[in-house]
C-alpha cells in the first residue's frame, strides 16, 4: 500500500470490487463511478500524513433519481456484507472520517465501507448549489469557489453508463472567455492597488509591512497563473505545489523567490516588476484578449516601480462580449474577494452573498 496513490487505490477498488458486485447483486443497474469532491489524492497530492482520516478504498456511484429512490439504501447495506476488511492493505472501513457518510434525499453512505450512492443532483447541489442545466449567466460563475470546482473537475471518473457526469465535468471544467476575461481584468486590478505600496511601506521603515505586502502581490501573481493557463485554483494548503506544477511556473518561480527572500524593498520590488512583465507577456503570448503594451515604470512622481496594471485592466475588460459582465464593477469573483473558508465552503451563501455584492449601487 506505500507505494499507491488514493485515485489508483480507488480505481481498483471499483474495478476490482465494486464493479463486479454491483453486476452480480444490481445487474440492470446503470450507472457512474467515480472519485470526486475531497481529498488530497484528486489532485495527485496525496503521501503518507494523508491517511490519517479520510483516506482509502472509496467510490461514488451515481444513479438516477428513481434508482435511488428503488435501490440505494439497499446497495449501501448489502456492501457491508461483501466488503472486506481491508483492500490492498488500506482498511475499507473509515475510523477516522471528518466528512461523515453523506445521508439524505439524494446521498447515502456507510462509514464501514467507502461505497456512497448519491444522484447527480444531489452532489451537484450540495457541492456547488447548482442544477445540472446551470450556471445559465456569467454573473453565476462569479459566485463559484474555484476549489469547489476543483472538487468536480479534479479527481477520476472510472465508469459513467449515461456520459452526464463526464459531461458535466467537461461544461463546468474551464471558465467561460467573458468570466476568465472578467476575473483577469481584476486580478490586475488588485495588483494596481498595493503594487506600489511595497516601495512605500518599505522606504517609511516599515520593512515588515513591505514583506506582508509583497507576499499578498506574489501571491495575486500566482492567482494570476492559473487564470492565464486556465486552471482552477485550489485552497492554501495545495496553492504552491499546484502552481510549481503550471507550465509558467518555471519563468515566474525565481521571480517569486527573490521577492519572498528580498533583503529590503528595493530588491523585492524590482523581482515583483519581473513577474508583472512575465505575466503580461504570457497573457499577450496566449492571445487572452486585451490590445495592451505593457510598461514598467515609476509610479507618477513617486520612486517606486510599477507596472501600468490599470491600462492592462482596461484592455481585457474592453474585450468582454457580455454587456452584463462589462459594465460590473471591477471588483472580482469569489475568489478575489474573500478567502473566508465559511463563506466558501457554503456555496449557496457564497453565490447568494456576490450577489448582494454586485447589485450594491455603490459598489
Amino acid at each position: 500500500m506505500d507505494s499507491i496513490s488514493g485515485i489508483e487505490l480507488s480505481r481498483r477498488f471499483y474495478g476490482e470490487l465494486v464493479r463486479p458486485w454491483l453486476g452480480r447483486a444490481f445487474p440492470d443497474l446503470r450507472h457512474a463511478a467515480a472519485l470526486i469532491g475531497a481529498g488530497s489524492e484528486l489532485l495527485g497530492f496525496d503521501d503518507a500524513m494523508s491517511r490519517d482520516h479520510d483516506w482509502g478504498p472509496r467510490i461514488q456511484v451515481f444513479v438516477t433519481e428513481s434508482d435511488f429512490a428503488g435501490q440505494a439504501q439497499a446497495i449501501v447495506a448489502a456492501f457491508v456484507d461483501v466488503a472486506p476488511p481491508s483492500f490492498l492493505g488500506a482498511p475499507t472501513g473509515f475510523q477516522d472520517q471528518r466528512h461523515p457518510s453523506p445521508h439524505g434525499v439524494g446521498a447515502a453512505g456507510d462509514s464501514r465501507h467507502g461505497l456512497e450512492v448519491w444522484t447527480l443532483e444531489t452532489w451537484l447541489r450540495r457541492q456547488l448549489s447548482l442544477e445540472p442545466d446551470e450556471p445559465h449567466d456569467n454573473l453565476t460563475w462569479l459566485g463559484l469557489a474555484e476549489q469547489r470546482l476543483l472538487g468536480l473537475t479534479a479527481g477520476a471518473v472510472f465508469h459513467d453508463d449515461d456520459g452526464r457526469l463526464t459531461a458535466l465535468r467537461t461544461r463546468l471544467g474551464i471558465f467561460p472567455r467573458d468570466v476568465r476575461l472578467y476575473k483577469l481584468a481584476c486580478q490586475w486590478r488588485r495588483i494596481a492597488e498595493e503594487q506600489a505600496f511595497v516601495g512605500r511601506a518599505g522606504a517609511g521603515g516599515d520593512d515588515l509591512g513591505s514583506r506582508v505586502i509583497a507576499a499578498r502581490l506574489a501571491r495575486d501573481v500566482m492567482r494570476m497563473a492559473f487564470l492565464i493557463e486556465g486552471c482552477y485554483a485550489p485552497y492554501p494548503k495545495w496553492f504552491g505545489k499546484a502552481f510549481a506544477a503550471l507550465p509558467c511556473a518555471t519563468a515566474l518561480i525565481p521571480a517569486l523567490e527573490r521577492v519572498l527572500t528580498a533583503p529590503d524593498w528595493k530588491p523585492r520590488e524590482a523581482a515583483l516588476a519581473d513577474a508583472y512583465l512575465a505575466l503580461a507577456l504570457l497573457h499577450r503570448d496566449r492571445e487572452l484578449g486585451g490590445d495592451f503594451e505593457p510598461a514598467i515604470g515609476a509610479y507618477f512622481s513617486r520612486p517606486f516601480t510599477v507596472i501600468n496594471a490599470d491600462d492592462i485592466a482596461a484592455a481585457i475588460r474592453s474585450e468582454i462580449a457580455d454587456p452584463v459582465l462589462r459594465g460590473l464593477p471591477i471588483i472580482g469573483s469569489l475568489d478575489q474577494v474573500t478567502d473566508s473558508t465559511p463563506v466558501i465552503e457554503a456555496p449557496d451563501r457564497a453565490r447568494r452573498a456576490m450577489r448582494a455584492l454586485f447589485d450594491d449601487g455603490e459598489a
